[in-house]
Parts: structure tokens; sequence; C-alpha cells
């Protein structure tokens, strides 16, 4: 099914709608904001974990966007513009979250050892069923793993890894050389993929952690609620779906598994943006400074 939040944006179309944005239309300011907001989430997830304080960056970031629109001369994609704005944000934020525990690959599987091997929890005792439960856990766990890593590593890994954004491409956003991207990234994978091998079990099935094993105990920490699933979705669209259109064919030096574990996320979506993007847009302060008919 067609979903304009998760489509690849199409640049002549981006166009389009930002000169119709500049010169007042609300509408299509909105559209502009539609086709990109969910990929600035989804960047902005990995960076605080936590589905608020996600959103809250979203926002942040969407602010920046609107109000410098009209410094937006097309000397790069407007994707590749919107991006850089997005990095240098999560990159001088402030910590929040679940990143002010500031978590070492040593202390992480140090928690994970710590948390009991469980029986699942009764299908009849959980909202929703159980094998939604075990998923929910898998991906808090791996997304945790993340915060493992600085939050430059964190970012180039989702650009380039998760995301399948060029060398090229990231080098723009980053402003750095496109060899500093590609090191900082093999670096990236390196520790990530190195500490998955010695703790996970779905990579090294002689590693004895299991998702399900784990599942209620997760829960009982708080770590998983049952009641609020933030990774898993209904309606499951995973990140190497919506991002087919940018992922590039590359040598790998680690089991191309590993990497697949985190394409097969799900392609989140920030709940109500687009009411949130209304109710900002009414500000007197935007409408005004933007000339919004």
């Amino acid at each position: 099914m067609h979903n304009p939040l998760t489509e690849v944006p199409d640049e002549s179309t981006d166009a389009g709608l930002i000169e119709e944005a500049r010169q007042g239309s609300r509408e299509a300011l909105e559209k502009l904001v539609l086709r990109h907001q969910a990929w600035i989430y989804n960047i902005a997830i990995r960076m605080v974990f936590h589905a608020q304080d996600a959103e809250e960056v979203t926002q942040e970031v969407l602010i920046k966007v609107i109000t410098r629109l009209s410094t937006f001369q097309g000397q790069s994609q407007f994707r590749t513009w919107l991006y850089r704005i997005t990095a240098n944000h999560v990159l001088n934020m402030r910590r929040r979250g679940a990143e002010r525990d500031v978590q070492t690959f040593s202390s992480y599987a140090s928690a994970i050892n710590a948390t009991p091997d469980l029986d699942l929890p009764d299908p009849k005792s959980v909202p929703v069923e159980v094998p939604l439960l075990v998923e929910e856990a898998k991906i808090s766990c791996t997304m945790g793993m993340l915060l493992c890593l600085d939050r430059q590593q964190r970012l180039i890994f989702t650009l380039g890894e998760i995301l399948g954004v060029t060398d090229k491409v990231g080098s723009e956003i980053l402003e750095i050389s496109a060899d500093n991207f590609r090191q900082s990234l093999s670096r990236a994978r390196r520790d990530l993929y190195q500490f998955m091998h010695g703790q996970c079990g779905l990579v090294n099935p002689d590693n004895p952690c299991r998702c399900a094993r784990k599942t209620r105990g997760f829960i009982e920490a708080g770590h998983v609620d049952p009641n609020h699933l933030q990774f898993v979705p209904l309606h499951v669209r995973r990140i190497s779906a919506a991002a087919k259109g940018l992922v590039r064919t590359i040598e790998r030096t680690v089991d191309e598994h590993d990497q697949t574990i985190f394409r097969e996320h799900p392609f989140l979506e920030p709940r109500h943006q687009l009411d949130w993007v209304r109710r900002l847009l009414d500000k007197g302060d935007f409408g005004t400074a933007l000339d919004l008919k």
C-alpha cells in the first residue's frame, strides 16, 4: 500500500513543494513535512531510544527546517540539506532519556546477563500476542546496543548501515571526507558486531542469550511494556523495505546476517505529527514569518 510517510522522497516533487511553500502555501509545507518527518524520526529514535524523546527531537528539527527553508539554495539535494540539519542537531543537543545513562558494551552485557532467563508470560496475562512481546524485546535490546556507541558513531551507523546512505552523501551530511565517513562506519560496525558475536544468540548460536528467554525479565524490569509497545507497530514496514531506494551494494567484512538484524527493524512513524505541525503553524509567529496562506 502506498504510504507517503515511508516512501523514498523524490527530489523533483520536493522542489515543487519547496517553491510553493516559499510562496506562502501552507498545504505545500505540510506535504513537505509529511514526506520527510518519518526519516528524521527514525534517526532520532536511534539516538535517544524512547519514542517520546524522539518525537521531541523530531519536532525540534522540524522547527529548524521550517524556519530555515528560505535559505535552501538547491546546491545539494533537499534531503541531504535536511539530514545535515538533523545531524547537527542530534550531535549537539542536550542529553535526554536513555542517553543520560552512559552505556559501555561491557556494562550493557552485564545488564543483559543479570536479567534472568524465564519462561514466556502466560498469553492470558498480557494484552498482546506473546510473539509480539518477544519481537519487542529483541528490537529493544538491539536498539539499546546502539547507545553503547558514541553519538557520532551511532549517527554514522544509522545513516550508513541502517538507512543505506552512501559514503558520498554521508560525507556531505556530516561535512567530513568520504574516507573519514567510511572509516568511522567501519569502526562502528566492528565495535557493534564484535559485541554481538560475543553476546547475542541471534548472531552466534554458541551464545546462551535468547530473546524469548529474556522477554519476561525485560517486562518485569520495565524495559518492555506490554500495554505500550514502541518498536512493534501493528502494521510493520521494515527499514530494508523503506530504504530500498537508498541501499547500495558494498563489500562486507562481517557476516551479512549481522546488519540484517538492524535493517529488519520496523520503519517507525511518529504519532500525530501532522496535528503538531498544524498547531505550530497556527501560532502567529511561524505563520506570519513564512507568510503562509
